[in-house]
């Protein structure tokens, strides 16, 4: 792109007719419906083909809190500490818990069973986040059009990149803030005004002045054949000062038109406020654009405007922002401060693990784009090194545009790579530029397709991993944690309609109360309420909090609860669990208690949790329980896979689920719960 055909650069563009663009618009408004429509529908059948884990803040950062909002604080979710000390923005929760309770609505005016209700509730949230991604689609797009032009083979190649992107499939309809964060960054980017930015007038230094805008160069040509016809002519100098004065008054009116923040300034900024509101690390983005756009495009005047429209819409996010924080928290907080205070002194994210400095690098970027990361790498070298450039030029607004893009995406990038704590979801929101500056090399790559059957292979090989990459990551890999959950929802559901399912003659007699599990495993390795739905569940997790009381020395030898666990498994059920001569079989515990002449209950049992009818674990830890619990009431009654591999070794294998055998289900239930 550094060299670009010289003729091409010095073609002048021609603006389109009015008339033209007045016929063009109805028809772009069809097809942006159209592409609109056929996202949407994309991504709601994406939602049905999700049925993986990935990582606990899809649901403890967003669906719990927005749960207990909707329902109330008995119904059983489970609030994170960053919810309790205020980190976390009302945003993100609060249209949840709207979409919980529309949902929870239409249930009760359709007086579903539990089970169908149960399955609204599940559903409910994961289409609206359809609607975000869908959103997000077609502003990936939109840029694409703006920066190539509609009907550009690379505004084509933007859309196809951002659908058949396997970590969209992978990702974009899950509800992460990071989801949201994404469409309000890819919709701010399409809201910019570019043409407004990057025709910014600059100091008339001979050496570095950019030209002005055509307009304004237009007519001072137009005033220099005047002039010189005047002059052939021999006219009246009054007459030659009146076309001088009105040819300087029609170009310093052009000049101020091009000045003037134009109304779609305010949209973008408000809308990245949310994001930076929702995400504050989201606001290295827009502090790169604002920065190259004044230094390479702007002026003084145009400065002052863009910092006064970044103050009047940063202020107004701010102040709803603030105002919904104090209706969900019921006190005055400000979630971003909160979260760098708590990075910096506490430096909590790096409790949860510090990655290699080059990790955006080499793992990051090439999982987030996969087969479209050399056309990404391509795209940003080629942006980079735009030469000598003219707003007169043909092509102008969409060289400097992806200039910005690029700069952006990799100021981003190394920005992040300065945190200790990485995960891919933090540079999510670039993608919708990266899949922009992809489109052209990519497009120009395959160009000639159809006579070039080695591109056309290529081209196969791309869709056929793709494709794998999302079924594989979707549908099989870590599936486990959800389907557990799917199995002990629909227990409870037995107990709740036992005549519904046709078998209540058969219940036993435990079964008419609910249900209690224990999950001994790495903490929020699985969803909670809003997968178990029913608050009638009775389940207890290993824990993970951070240790804010302590101080950095001190967390180094810091254990958290599945440390301990893991570390010490046997040593952790006798400290934490009631004595394990409850969950013997009953005559065995009869036999124990005439040896022994009392009831088998230990000093201090009163206040240890109480033996659950259900245990979930992973695979890796099965040889452990067996040992542990061998001759005890419990038996495996369920498994399920759950992966192949894992980096958390304690995660590995399938996920398993026992439970008290049916012989023994009275007697566990008077010996633990009185019933």
């Amino acid at each position: 792109m550094a060299n670009v055909d010289r003729n091409a650069r010095r073609a002048v563009t021609r603006p389109r007719s009015p008339q033209a663009a007045v016929h063009s618009a109805p028809r772009q408004a069809q097809v942006s419906l159209y592409v609109f429509l056929s996202l949407l529908a994309i991504r709601v059948v994406n939602v049905f083909v999700v049925q993986t884990f990935f990582q606990p803040d899809e649901y403890f950062q967003s669906l719990e809190p927005a749960w207990q909002l909707a329902f109330g604080p008995d119904s059983g979710a489970w609030i994170t500490w960053e919810w309790r000390e205020g980190l976390r923005s009302s945003i993100h929760p609060m249209l949840f818990a709207a979409v919980y309770r529309f949902a929870d609505q239409i249930a009760n005016i359709l007086k579903t069973a539990p089970d169908s209700r149960a399955q609204i509730l599940i559903v409910a949230p994961r289409i609206a986040q359809a609607v975000i991604a869908a959103i997000g689609d077609f502003y990936t797009w939109r840029i694409g059009c703006e920066a190539y032009g509609p009907q550009h083979t690379a505004a084509y190649a933007t859309l196809a990149l951002t659908v058949l992107s396997p970590w969209q499939f992978f990702f974009s309809t899950r509800t992460f803030s990071n989801s949201l964060e994404t469409t309000l960054t890819a919709a701010a980017l399409y809201l910019w005004p570019w043409y407004w930015s990057l025709r910014m007038e600059r100091s008339s230094n001979a050496a570095t002045q950019s030209v002005a805008p055509r307009k304004a160069a237009d007519l001072d040509t137009k005033e220099m054949v005047d002039q010189f016809k005047s002059f052939l002519e021999g006219s009246d100098p009054i007459s030659k000062g009146k076309t001088e004065s009105t040819a300087n008054q029609s170009r310093s009116n052009a000049k101020e038109a091009v000045l003037d923040a134009p109304d779609n300034l305010y949209y973008a900024l408000a809308t990245a406020a949310v994001a930076c509101t929702l995400r504050p690390t989201n606001i290295v983005i827009w502090a790169t654009i604002a920065g190259i756009i004044v230094y390479r495009y702007g002026s003084f005047d145009r400065a002052i405007k863009l910092a006064t429209a970044i103050l009047i819409c940063g202020t107004g996010v701010l102040a709803v922002s603030i105002g919904m924080d104090r209706s969900f928290y019921g006190k005055w907080v400000v979630p971003p401060v909160n979260f760098l205070y708590f990075n910096i002194v506490y430096a909590v994210a790096g409790f949860y693990g510090i990655n290699r400095i080059d990790y955006y690098f080499s793992e990051g970027l090439p999982l987030l784009l996969t087969t479209a990361l050399p056309f990404a790498v391509v795209g940003i070298w080629t942006s980079l090194r735009p030469g000598k450039d003219l707003p007169s030029f043909q092509g102008y607004n969409e060289r400097q545009t992806r200039f910005v893009l690029s700069v952006t995406v990799l100021a981003t990038v190394i920005t992040m790579t300065m945190i200790g704590h990485k995960e891919m979801r933090f540079i999510y929101p670039l993608l919708p530029s990266l899949h922009v500056l992809a489109a052209k090399p990519m497009a120009n790559f395959f160009r000639n397709i159809t006579t070039d059957k080695v591109r056309l292979g290529i081209l196969l090989l791309m869709l056929t991993t793709n494709i794998y990459i999302a079924a594989y990551t979707t549908l099989v890999h870590k599936r486990g944690a959800l389907d557990v959950m799917h199995y002990l929802r629909h227990r409870q559901e037995d107990r709740l309609h036992p005549i519904h399912y046709g078998y209540a003659d058969q219940i036993h007699p435990i079964s008419s109360s609910n249900i209690t599990v224990g999950f001994l495993m790495p903490c929020h390795s699985t969803p909670w309420r809003s997968h178990f739905v029913h608050p009638q569940i009775q389940a207890w997790a290993l824990t993970c909090e951070p240790p804010l009381h302590l101080s950095l020395e001190e967390r180094r030898d810091y254990q958290d609860e599945a440390d301990v666990f893991y570390n010490h498994p046997g040593s952790w059920i006798d400290d934490n669990l009631k004595d394990r001569s409850l969950i013997l079989p009953s005559w065995e515990r009869k036999k124990l208690q005439g040896q022994t002449g009392k009831n088998a209950v230990r000093r201090g049992d009163e206040e240890r949790r109480a033996w659950p009818e259900y245990l979930v674990f992973f695979e890796h830890l099965e040889p452990v329980m067996s040992m542990v619990l061998e001759d005890t009431v419990y038996e495996e009654c369920w498994r399920g896979f759950n992966t192949h591999w894992h980096d958390d070794s304690r995660r590995r294998g399938d996920v398993i689920v026992w439970c008290v055998k049916d012989l023994h289900r009275e007697s566990f239930a008077r010996a633990n719960y009185g019933i």
